[in-house]
Order: C-alpha cells, then sequence, then structure tokens
C-alpha cells in the first residue's frame, strides 16, 4: 500500500517507538492521527508533523471508537493502524516477604497490552472494511507491537511476557480471518530500544543493555523499528507475520 495520502492512527505515538513511526508516515505522506493517554505528548508530536492529537486509552471500547471517529473527521478513514500503546511491569509470582503478587496487576498488563490490541484491531478493521478497495482488493493493513519477551522472558516478565504473547498468537488468525476484508496483520516484536524509558537509566546500565547484543552492539533506534513499520504497510506480501528486531539478541533468565 503506497502511503502517501493515507490517513493512519498510531497508539502510543506521544513518545517512544510510537512517536518515531508517527513522525515517520508523516515523513512518507500520510496524515497522521497522534493517539496517546498523555495528551501533551501526543499534542507536542502531532503539531511537530501537522497531525492530529487525541487522547486514547485502548483497552477502553469507547475512547477508542471515539478516537477512530475524531481522526476520521480529520483526516478521512484510517487506512492504517500502528498499534504500539503498551506498559510494562515486573512482578515476582511470590515477593520477597513470602506473598503472592497482586492479581491485580497482572490483570492490568494484560488489559492493555493484549486486550488493548485486540479492541483498537476489531474496531479499526470494522470501519476499514466498509471502505472501498485498492489495488489488489486491499483496504488496510495493522502493525501490532509485540516484544522479544514474548518468547525469552526474563524473572518477574510473567505479565508483560503473557501478554506480548498474545500478541504474537492472534496476528495470524487475525490475518486469516480480515483476509476476506483486504485488512493485511503483522507484528513487531523489539528488543532493546533506546526509548525514554530505558534512557532515563543510569549510563553504565544502558552499556550494560547494550553489550548484550549480539550486533549491532547497542540500542535499537526508534527510526529503525519506525522504518519497518512503515516497510510493512509498503509491502503488500507480508502478512500473518511477526518479525523480530533486537540484532539477534536473546534475553538471559534476568
Amino acid at each position: 500500500m503506497h502511503i502517501q495520502g493515507q490517513a493512519a492512527l498510531v497508539t502510543g505515538g506521544g513518545s517512544g517507538l510510537g512517536e518515531a513511526t508517527a513522525r515517520e508516515l508523516a515523513l512518507l505522506g500520510a496524515k497522521v492521527a497522534v493517539l496517546d493517554l498523555n495528551e501533551d505528548n501526543a499534542r507536542r508530536v502531532a503539531q511537530d508533523i501537522c497531525g492530529l492529537a487525541v487522547r486514547c486509552d485502548v483497552s477502553d471500547p469507547h475512547s477508542m471508537q471515539q478516537a477512530i471517529d475524531q481522526a476520521a473527521a480529520a483526516h478521512g478513514p484510517a487506512r492504517i493502524l500502528m498499534q504500539i500503546a503498551g506498559i510494562g511491569t515486573a512482578k515476582r509470582v511470590v515477593g520477597k516477604d513470602g506473598n503472592a503478587a497482586a492479581l491485580e496487576d497482572f490483570a492490568k498488563v494484560i488489559n492493555v497490552n493484549l486486550i488493548g490490541t485486540y479492541n483498537a484491531a476489531r474496531l479499526f478493521a470494522a470501519a476499514c472494511a466498509r471502505l472501498d478497495p485498492l489495488e489488489d482488493g486491499a483496504r488496510g493493513v495493522m502493525v501490532f507491537t509485540s516484544s522479544v519477551a514474548a518468547y525469552d522472558g526474563q524473572v518477574g516478565q510473567q505479565a508483560y511476557s503473557a501478554s506480548k504473547a498474545g500478541v504474537v498468537g492472534m496476528t495470524l488468525p487475525m490475518a486469516r480471518d480480515l483476509a476476506q476484508h483486504g485488512i493485511r496483520v503483522c507484528t513487531i516484536a523489539p528488543g532493546l530500544f533506546a526509548t525514554p524509558l530505558l534512557k532515563a537509566l543510569p549510563e553504565p546500565v544502558q552499556q550494560s543493555l547494550a553489550a548484550s547484543i549480539p550486533f549491532p552492539a547497542r540500542l535499537g533506534k526508534p527510526e529503525e523499528f519506525a522504518a519497518l513499520a512503515a516497510h510493512i504497510v509498503q509491502n503488500d506480501h507480508l502478512n500473518g507475520e511477526t518479525i523480530r528486531l533486537d540484532g539477534a539478541l536473546r534475553m538471559a533468565p534476568r
């Protein structure tokens, strides 16, 4: 699909990987709606790229539908969804105090990362399926965000790994499900990237993390994630696939 002139939704677009992706799509000529729970961040990015800022909670059906409708009113119906919003946490099953981990902490991560991804996808797909087809019957494309933790999660990452593995697990069946509507679905599973969260760590910690990556031995650049996300949109034969973007990294237990 050609990106030029298309309307795109980027969840989590106010920072990190989402911000880089929003900027890349705008650079390629898309009309970008920056969706984020942090409206100030969304507004900052949208202002830079002449896009639209929308406050959005991907796990809330009303909030997500409202964001889709608001973006459509400004840019026309979207054919591109970049589902990048997500949260992370690390909780041991049994804490140092001997108590079991709080169930609500696990549920919150699943609700945002997995249910939120499905919520955004189902609402976007329903709107996209009503659009006129483009070349080869294509109507739209969705790119989800998983993590290498889906495959080699570390100690304490039960909730995060489960949520990201769930995103991987629904990629192929959703691509098969939506094939009849001409909507493609792919997922990116990034490794260690220089996002605001990681860049807030002490420099020695950042260097240690970078050294664990075989090659190149550095943190990934958000622009590299964005470039892959844009390529998935442009390459019509990429469908139902999860792509690891990690410099051959395989995470250690801790």
